[in-house]
């Protein structure tokens, strides 16, 4: 779950800076020059994935999420389980013959038959919630970092603000995640 939020937080900061990039006019061509030199070109890192697992709002909406995860699966499964005990003791008074006539056994079994289809709907209807809920808190985290490095960045005046998890190698000096992380938890300690 929480690789599936880093990677999601990852590739929207990778969407957005590619595609916030200035554009040039310049035909592309052999004899073309690059507008930017290499001196001008500032970069810099935020591990995404440690920035994730850090993150007060994070951490609080990975446990409010688990929280209801929990709840969903204790009622799932309470359902699941009466159920079962009624569906066998259904197929014990089937078998010692406890039904009086043939009708009132196969009343006994459709009504078992609808709590099983109302149980398995249930279970569709929660993990729905569960997914949505994911989503939701996915997207609250990339806002988030999306809207404190646009901030971040009005000062700063990066070229490129990469996720750490697409780079091999990189000098440590432009590792940002500790400054980005603090400045945020602060914010959000605020906010709250």
């Amino acid at each position: 779950m929480i690789l599936n939020l880093v990677l999601a937080v990852a590739i929207v900061v990778i969407y957005v800076l590619h595609f916030s990039g200035k554009s040039s006019n310049e035909p592309a061509g052999e004899n073309s020059s690059i507008a930017t030199s290499h001196s001008d070109l500032k970069i810099a890192y935020v591990k995404v994935d440690s920035l994730i697992l850090n993150y007060q709002l994070a951490e609080e909406l990975h446990d409010s999420f688990t929280k209801n995860q929990e709840a969903y699966t204790k009622e799932y499964t309470d359902k699941r389980s009466a159920f079962e005990k009624r569906a066998a003791a259904f197929q014990e008074k089937v078998q010692r013959g406890g039904f009086l006539t043939q009708d009132r056994a196969v009343q006994e079994r459709d009504r078992l038959v609808s709590e099983e289809q109302e149980i398995l709907s249930l279970d569709q209807e929660l993990s729905t919630k569960l997914a949505e809920m994911q989503s939701t808190n996915n997207q609250q985290l990339i806002d988030s970092l999306m809207n404190y490095l646009k901030e971040y960045n009005a000062n700063k005046k990066y070229s490129y603000i990469f996720n750490a998890g697409d780079i091999l190698i990189g000098d440590e000096a432009h590792n940002i995640t500790k400054e980005v992380l603090d400045a945020m938890n602060a914010r959000y300690s605020e906010k709250k």
